[in-house]
């Protein structure tokens, strides 16, 4: 079984402070599909509750008739357990609402059932904010968040038997800045690339982990694609064409040198706005993550956002490499990081940022001064450049930037394949690794 970190984002909202109503809060997981929302509360559940009543409202659409009449929990209750489901015993059981984007009543439903206070909620959905104009009434204040994502480069570690105290010592090494030591960097790359290529998605992780075996992992990876194919066609409605040609282009377009999502090449004399709400969603659904262009290296990068300059990842690297790079895989395992003018090594680095709720920033001033990422952090901004070749020193732009940020640079990175240094000019030299860590 997979070690996941959301396990203790559910153990600290169970043991957690209550709402303003003196209730615990229903906790909401959302995240894109078969990123292992279900299975990880199933686990919870059966390890903190004595009862535990599920209800996917995708898999079991009669369920929405408990919510059609009156929201009253106590009505509620009975129409559920009218339908078999329980037992529902006062502090012994928490009920699952999954898929809850299928049953926007439901959803509405939570501030009631939390202010009745007998039993504990969860919800989860893939595709919550695409469906969000459904909701009647949103559980402010009787709802907590929570994002779930694909393993990250530390659970895929866990994955693969790498001990807790490695990962510490990783940990001190990034925090001091200070070289990993030689034979530890190594096998941390070699698992990197394997990263790359598996990447995170629960059933392609434990297919490989089981036998090593990337043809099998191939094959769950293009069951998983098929999926998000059809879920385009279902529920995209009128822009499910114009979805399916955008996530089918992602490869491509990060195969250019600049990764500029250009719509042109999609479509000639495409227009951003026909183009708005397919890209809209295909971040809703969490299946993509947009990378918006800042016009000014200073604080408040979202006021400095260029929406109509972007580019567009995969939520996972093994996805991108299946969903149009056959081929690539054998190259990163042999250590070929820069195949794809290293567009899947920057998609990597994408992915670990947003896995921390950073938000994805790019500069780039007239194509001269060009910066993969931009965040903030402790008042000032930070800056990354992600380098798939040799010459992992050579940073033009990121030397430019230095004189045309407005807000001071608080730490500038580039992330390869080579262990860390310090450079004299104050740039830090990170392994690509060290990501999980930012």
């Amino acid at each position: 079984m997979l070690k996941r970190k959301m396990a203790a984002r559910l153990a600290e909202w169970k043991n957690g402070g209550k709402s303003g109503g003196g209730r615990k809060p229903a906790l909401l997981v959302k995240g894109a599909r078969q990123v292992g929302k279900t299975f990880i509360v199933r686990e919870f559940a059966r390890a903190n509750y004595k009862n535990f009543v599920e209800i996917n409202f995708e898999r079991q659409p009669s369920a929405k008739g408990a919510f059609e009449g009156d929201l009253d929990a106590r009505t509620i209750i009975l129409n559920l357990s009218a339908m078999g489901l329980g037992p529902f015993e006062a502090g012994e059981t928490l009920v699952f609402f999954d898929e809850v984007q299928c049953c926007a009543r439901a959803r509405t439903a939570i501030k009631f059932l939390v202010e009745d206070g007998r039993f504990d909620y969860v919800e989860s959905g893939s595709l919550l904010g695409i469906g969000y104009k459904d909701v009647p009434s949103y559980p402010v204040g009787f709802e907590e968040q929570a994002a779930m994502y694909p393993l990250d480069f530390e659970e895929f570690l866990w994955a693969r038997g790498v001990s807790a105290e490695v990962v510490d010592r990783l940990r001190e090494d990034y925090a001091a800045a200070r070289p990993v030591e030689a034979f530890l960097h190594e096998r941390m790359m070699k698992a990197y690339r394997e990263f790359l290529v598996v990447g995170g998605m629960p059933a392609v992780v434990e297919a490989f982990v089981e036998n090593d075996d990337f043809s099998r992992t191939l094959r769950v990876q293009n069951g998983i694609l098929d999926s998000y194919r059809d879920d385009i066609s279902k529920y995209a409605d009128k822009e499910k064409m114009l979805a399916k040609r955008m996530f089918d282009a992602i490869p491509g377009q990060l195969n250019k040198k600049n990764k500029r999502f250009i719509l042109a090449d999609l479509e000639k004399g495409a227009a951003a706005r026909k183009y708005e709400n397919a890209s809209m969603w295909l971040t809703e659904a969490g299946i993509a993550y947009n990378c918006f262009n800042v016009a000014a290296l200073e604080a408040g990068l979202r006021l400095n956002e260029k929406r109509n300059l972007y580019k567009l990842y995969m939520l996972d690297t093994g996805l991108l490499c299946a969903l149009g790079m056959n081929g690539v895989q054998s190259a990163l395992l042999s250590g070929g990081i820069e195949v794809n003018e290293g567009g899947i090594t920057e998609n990597a680095v994408a992915a670990e940022l947003a896995k921390k709720n950073i938000p994805l920033y790019y500069y780039d001033k007239k194509g001269r001064s060009e910066l993969d990422f931009v965040f903030e952090e402790s008042g000032g901004l930070s800056v990354i450049e992600v380098k798939s070749g040799k010459n992992h020193k050579a940073h033009a732009s990121l030397d430019r930037a230095c004189g045309e940020a407005r807000t001071p640079l608080l730490r500038r990175a580039v992330l390869s394949k080579h262990n860390t240094e310090t450079g004299a000019d104050g740039v830090i030299y990170y392994p690509l690794y060290m990501t999980m860590f930012f």
